[in-house]
């Protein structure tokens, strides 16, 4: 039996992030003042920040025989996550192109060719033991197969929404911890009403967060409810840091850290995820999570803001 402290398992891209002056109009061109090529994808950079904070991480997910492929598999190594449970294939990996503004915004185009979630039975889990399975629901098939499989083994289980589409539709209900944009909370409510949906999505979930960029997080779990704000921070470049904070999350959750805490410890390595381009350049290290948090609470100790940080 081999064991992992979180299985992360979803979608694996190749990022190609620009930066930009500007998002460019209808027929206009536009010339990039930078390039990073990296990996990227929900579930795959969940799994960085899982073992750069300090656990045992894998990632479960495809990923082509192509150069792309080939170029994440290896960052995914060098960084201490188990390949194992990798699928490789003739269709392509996944590619993202990202435009990134002066401010961090972002705007991002996604190809994925003839790629096609796995089939149920394409990865063997049954050997491996995780305390925290994180789901992103790009996988649907290999996700609905083997969660019950952890369920019964005591894993708890955790589900990047980002978007409603099939995985995360058939998954949401399915967890212990529902972690949704605004983004999903919206499309599945059907109008952008973050509370109500949170109460909605609550009232079937044992946890949920909704997840709201600049405007923090909303969480509920059973008859409690909170909110916190975002860390303020020089933003260069916001791709991945919802990626960060769900893998932080799950980190603080295989350590049994208190709620509270645990939403606070990912909201602070989602923040510092922000402060470089490239969402998996950006993903912090424990010591510099760890760091972030005793500024802060020192300036809130005195009475001060975060944001003269």
């Amino acid at each position: 039996m081999r064991a992992v402290d979180v299985i992360c398992i979803g979608h694996a891209a190749y990022d190609l992030v620009f930066s930009v002056p500007h998002h460019p109009g209808p027929d206009e061109k536009c010339t990039a003042t930078g390039l990073i090529a990296c990996g990227g994808g929900p579930a795959a950079n969940a799994s960085v920040t899982v073992s750069r904070l300090g656990c045992r991480a894998a990632f479960a997910g495809y990923l082509g025989r192509d150069l792309y492929g080939e170029a994440h598999r290896r960052e995914l190594i060098q960084d201490g996550v188990d390949d194992n449970w990798i699928c490789r294939g003739d269709s392509p990996t996944p590619l993202s192109t990202i435009l990134v503004k002066p401010d961090g915004r972002r705007a991002l185009v996604n190809y994925r060719g003839a790629t096609r979630p796995l089939a149920a039975d394409a990865v063997d889990l049954s050997g491996l033991d995780a305390k925290v399975v994180l789901f992103d629901g790009h996988e649907p098939h290999v996700s609905c197969h083997w969660l019950p499989h952890f369920r019964d083994r005591g894993a708890a289980t955790v589900l990047d929404a980002g978007s409603l589409h099939e995985g995360t539709r058939r998954l949401m209900f399915e967890v212990d911890y529902l972690i949704a944009s605004r983004k999903f909370a919206a499309q599945w409510l059907g109008c952008d009403e973050p509370r109500r949906a949170l109460e909605e999505l609550a009232a079937k979930s044992p946890a949920a967060v909704i997840t709201l960029g600049e405007e923090g997080l909303i969480w509920q779990r059973g008859n409690e409810y909170g909110e916190m704000s975002v860390f303020p921070v020089d933003a260069v470049d916001t791709t991945g840091a919802g990626d960060t904070f769900h893998g932080a999350f799950a980190v603080a959750v295989t350590e049994g850290v208190p709620w509270a805490d645990a939403l606070r410890f990912a909201s602070a390595a989602a923040a510092l995820c922000c402060t470089q381009m490239g969402a998996r350049p950006g993903i912090p290290g424990r010591e510099a999570v760890k760091a972030f948090c005793r500024e802060i609470q020192i300036e809130e100790n005195r009475g001060g803001s975060a944001e003269s940080l």
